[in-house]
């Protein structure tokens, strides 16, 4: 159980009750896990900022790292809001599964590239020489690469907040499925 909570907005210094403000019009709701950043006076503008940063990577190429990163790390949280994340990015059920699985059939890039994050994730930020190889090989620049560890950085930032404070989450469970 947690000992940590999920603030509201009153309990939260005056930016953060700003930025909530923001996110309450914007998506209709405030996350559980964009409040818990918000006991830190700091903690939630920096995280938006790092995420909401431009990048050469498109928004799926983000998602598909978003979801494989949180698959590695086992987030519900974050399995959870990227799954619903993924599908207003235009992939369907059952190519977010294969996404999570980092066994891709649908595009060879979107392959390569989870397939480079997963070996990034489970060897705590090492790649291995072929899946640098077959990321270059799919189109993918040095910049792309620089990007790509950006968003693994991001995301275990958020995998590891949900899993140290386990708050609720606030979106449609994510499917269980084997690694």
């Amino acid at each position: 159980m947690s000992t940590i909570n999920v603030p509201e907005r009153e309990q939260v210094a005056p930016a953060n009750q700003a930025i909530f403000d923001s996110l309450q019009k914007a998506l209709g709701f405030v996350p559980n896990l964009y409040a818990t950043f918000a006991h830190s006076d700091t903690a939630l503008a920096t995280y938006l900022a790092l995420q909401n940063a431009k990048s050469s990577l498109s928004g799926r190429e983000r998602e598909v790292i978003n979801l494989v990163v949180s698959q590695v790390n086992h987030c519900r949280y974050c399995l959870a809001a990227h799954t619903a994340l993924g599908k207003m990015h235009g992939f369907t059920d059952e190519q977010i599964i294969q996404i999570r699985r980092a066994d891709i059939d649908f595009d060879p890039k979107l392959a390569a590239l989870a397939a480079f994050v997963k070996q990034v994730a489970v060897a705590r930020g090492h790649d291995s020489e072929a899946a640098r190889t077959a990321f270059f090989a799919a189109g993918y620049s040095k910049a792309n690469l620089i990007d790509t560890l950006m968003v693994v950085g991001d995301k275990i930032i958020s995998n590891y907040l949900h899993s140290v404070t386990d708050i609720p989450v606030d979106f449609p469970a994510a499917i269980d499925i084997d690694d």
